[in-house]
């Protein structure tokens, strides 16, 4: 039987204008990076940082799925005005985006956090409680610095986070973490 792939969630900020001018071509890498080691991206089927992951990823003929805060895919494109290119598949959650993050890291073996705002902070947060293996990307934006803030004053440990700069090297460490996690047997509880 073949082995499931591993499914990559990629974190990032909608609106990018902040995030500095190496921030596309950085998502990209990151998407094609998830597809060529042989893993698949899931997104929250947005803007933005994701959308240029998920564009990657299909650059470098991987599938692209993605998870949207709406319920339908008209309510998708007319009311949180999101874009469907470079998704092969959306589910229509209907949760709005609160919900719809949740689903995003919870449906996920890893995520990758890029340049992102409070959304981006509240999936680290998510994966950071279920103890799951997280990349955050180093980069010319503050979203790595306010993740070492909050790990810094968290009062408690996570083995499961590595920050690093260069996406080819963090998508081999995350996959590396997964396979280790399903090796060793550790059963994740998924409250």
């Amino acid at each position: 039987m073949k082995a499931q792939k591993i499914t990559i969630s990629v974190s990032g900020a909608a609106e990018i204008a902040h995030c500095g001018p190496t921030v596309i071509p950085i998502a990209k890498e990151i998407g094609r990076e998830i597809a060529r080691q042989g893993a698949q991206i899931v997104t929250g089927a947005t803007s933005g940082f994701p959308m240029y992951a998920a564009e990657g990823a299909k650059e470098a003929g991987g599938f692209s799925f993605g998870l949207s805060p709406a319920a339908s895919k008209k309510e998708h494109v007319e009311v949180y005005r999101l874009p469907l290119k470079a998704m092969d598949a959306v589910v229509y959650t209907g949760f709005g985006f609160p919900g719809r993050d949740l689903m995003l890291v919870r449906s996920s073996d890893a995520i990758v956090i890029g340049c992102g705002r409070i959304g981006t902070i509240h999936e680290f947060t998510v994966a950071w409680e279920a103890n799951m293996p997280m990349g955050v990307l180093i980069g010319d934006w503050p979203t790595d610095e306010v993740i070492h803030n909050i790990i810094d004053n968290s009062d408690r440990k996570n083995e499961n986070v590595i920050f690093e700069k260069d996406p080819k090297v963090m998508i081999t460490k995350l996959i590396e973490m997964v396979r280790k996690k399903e090796e060793s047997g550790e059963v994740e509880v998924r409250l």
